[in-house]
């Protein structure tokens, strides 16, 4: 019964087989890319002065205009350096469910220093689903931060669309900032 090279357990009813010669012709598991140490801070862009309500309804209705451009309708989130929501614009039939959405992009973007779509990426194309465990994340594109002198002035999210809409309406916006 036990004619094969290598070792058989018996243990709790089951039968285990290891063959020590299998195992020297198996390749090494694949480094893991979490392991990797940046020499920098990813993503350490400080934050500014809180942006203002004059500049974040500028950037609300930058995006508004992009979407209405294309005929999309979207809900449009503006908050300041510390996540509060300075601005919104909800586009007539725009979906309500969208609202909270965009409010989330927005502030993930600020919290997070970075636009939501890394998250997205790193869920879609790395397969990084520790992603999942971070709180306040939302892994969809679309909400992009405010940057003013180097310096993170606030964020804007957009939902309605799909999210490379959200992400077209959302630059446009992040653009007329970042003059």
């Amino acid at each position: 019964m036990y004619s094969r090279i290598g070792l058989s357990i018996l243990a709790a009813g089951l039968l285990l087989e290891v063959d020590p010669g299998r195992a020297a012709d198996q390749a090494p598991p694949a480094a893991n890319p979490l392991d990797v140490i940046p020499e920098k801070m990813p993503f350490n862009m400080p934050y500014g002065v809180p942006i203002s309500l004059q500049r974040a309804q500028a950037a609300a209705q930058a995006a508004v205009a992009e979407a209405a451009k294309r005929g999309w309708q979207l809900n449009v989130a503006v908050v300041d350096s510390g996540a509060n929501l300075v601005a919104f614009m909800r586009m007539d039939g725009a979906q309500l469910a969208s609202i909270a959405i965009a409010e989330h992009k927005a502030r993930t973007a600020v919290e997070f220093r970075r636009p939501t779509k890394v998250f997205e990426d790193a869920l879609q194309k790395s397969d990084f689903k520790y992603v999942l465990t971070l709180d306040g994340v939302i892994a969809s594109r679309g909400g992009i931060p405010l940057v003013e002198d180097g310096k993170i002035i606030g964020a804007i999210g957009c939902s309605g669309g799909t999210g490379s809409q959200d992400e077209v309406a959302c630059s446009a916006a992040a653009a007329a900032i970042d003059r």
